[in-house]
């Protein structure tokens, strides 16, 4: 069974090296590992020269964006089980030994995700976010896997079609909501990966439009046959999970008062999810005040918990 990998690139020189050497010193190096950077001016396209000798392929040529890039990669790929790892993350050791053990032992399983550890800037761990064992309906309900930490057969992306380019932000979760229904899905409860929060990174930077995506998923589960009996019979655990993942980017991008609606709103579509949100709702309504002292709180807060 073959491994692939793609590395989606742009301006991201400072960390390039650093995802492409986690890639190839791995204990299982994949079978196939691909380079596509988006015509980056930083310095990335020598860093990607001078390991060409070990990679199946690279470009660097102008495209549509990262869902344009991945597809890009994919489309070069061979292998069963796919992969991509963002040019600022990085992937633990044993990795992919661990995720094509799982693929090997059961033809069922379509998806394969692990825990992810965030790292800062400087590559120094201050979180870990831990998950549990997701069905297709708790994807459906917004309960976010960490991406850098998932692997996916590649015969169930040929059939759920490339990634959308009319995603930008929840562009991976919309891809897990077309893959899941194919076959199993699989939680290993280990760090397959760390995913790096910096100043540049799209959920610091674009945080507030996150949630207009998870509204734009929510249409879009409307029209899918296999999430019809979801939406019929729990459509406000869905709008509530939407809300919440609003809420959460919300709050993140400093916007607090909508962030501390959206959580009032989560709550209004499903009481359960105020233990979901609460910190969330809590950090809104200090923004709101103005209290001294909010971004250490918020800080201590968030390092606690990311996506939780």
């Amino acid at each position: 069974m073959k491994l692939s990998v793609v590395t989606p690139s742009f301006g991201q020189g400072k960390f390039l090296e650093n995802a492409i050497i986690s890639v190839l010193k791995a204990e299982r190096v994949p079978d196939e590992y691909f380079v596509i950077d988006g015509g980056s001016q930083d310095g990335s396209v020598e860093i990607i020269r001078g390991f060409s000798d070990q990679l199946s392929g690279w470009v660097s040529e102008s495209d549509r964006g990262q869902a344009d890039a991945i597809n890009k990669g994919f489309a070069c790929c061979t292998g069963d089980i796919l992969a991509w790892l963002n040019s600022d993350d990085r992937i633990k050791p044993d990795a992919y030994r661990l995720v094509m053990d799982a693929f090997e032992k059961d033809p069922n399983l379509v998806l394969v995700y692990g825990d992810v550890e965030s790292i800062d800037s400087q590559g120094a761990v201050f979180n870990r976010q831990t998950f549990r064992q997701y069905d297709q309906n708790d994807l459906a309900c917004f309960n976010i896997i960490s991406q850098p930490g998932v692997f996916f057969r590649r015969s169930a992306w040929l059939n759920a079609g490339p990634l959308d380019e009319g995603y930008q932000f929840l562009l991976d979760h919309h891809l897990w909501l077309r893959l899941a229904p194919q076959g199993k899905i699989l939680y290993l409860p280990q760090v397959l990966a760390q995913a790096r929060y910096h100043a540049d990174a799209k959920n610091i930077a674009h945080a507030a439009e996150f949630g207009a995506e998870a509204f734009k998923i929510v249409e879009w589960l409307r029209t899918q046959p296999a999430y019809r009996e979801l939406i019929e019979q729990n459509e406000k655990s869905v709008l509530a999970g939407s809300h919440s993942i609003d809420a959460f980017y919300q709050v993140e991008a400093g916007r607090y008062k909508a962030g501390f609606m959206a959580a009032l709103l989560a709550a209004r579509y499903d009481v359960k999810s105020i233990q979901r949100n609460y910190k969330r709702a809590f950090l809104g309504l200090l923004g709101m005040l103005g209290l001294e002292g909010l971004k250490t709180v918020y800080h201590r807060a968030r390092k606690k918990t990311l996506h939780g």
